[in-house]
């Protein structure tokens, strides 16, 4: 798929990255999805080190995607499918910061967008504690590790057991079917 001018970024953490991938790379306008840390001070981190909870970053993903086919709102509603928005303390059985559930915001378009999504299911009464996933100014993103890109693809047995034993799946059903 060629890029545009037009296309925008959108980087989000919702816990594991691996389980953040395939839900945004099967939309329509979606470019790209890469794996990543963002969030954090230090320079490059590996792996080891974000899981480390010593370098502030998040695991997350950031997708490239044509707004005109696949818009930020739509993206965001995808986003909240994904995770469990009231966690502070990390996603599923992953534990700490670095699973934060958090929106990283590229425009002061995409901050109010992200706030008025977090407002609307906040209101919406889905669940019956706080929102707390935070909406933060997006900063350097650093690519995973290569064998971490597209996970689910290199690794679909691991990955499926996985997703089914975080309890990940169980609560998307349960939340949002």
């Amino acid at each position: 798929m060629d890029h545009n001018n037009d296309d925008q970024l959108a980087t989000f953490s919702g816990g594991c990255f691996w389980c953040m991938v395939k839900p945004f790379e099967e939309q329509p306008g979606i470019i790209k999805v890469v794996s990543g840390y963002t969030g954090g001070d230090k320079v490059n981190p590996t792996y080891k080190e974000v899981c480390s909870e010593t370098t502030g970053h998040a695991e997350a993903v950031q997708i490239t995607f044509d707004p005109s086919l696949f818009s930020y709102r739509k993206l965001l509603d995808l986003f909240w499918q994904q995770i469990d928005p009231t966690d502070a303390g990390g996603q599923f059985f992953d534990r700490g910061a670095s699973y934060r559930t958090e929106i990283f915001y590229h425009s002061d378009e995409q901050r109010l967008e992200a706030e008025a999504s977090k407002q609307a299911l906040s209101d919406s009464g889905r669940f019956d504690k706080p929102i707390v996933t935070a909406i933060t100014a997006a900063s350097v993103f650093y690519p995973a590790e290569e064998y971490h890109q597209d996970y689910h693809h290199k690794n679909p047995t691991h990955y499926r057991m996985y997703r089914h034993g975080s309890g990940r799946d169980v609560f998307i059903r349960d939340n949002w079917s």
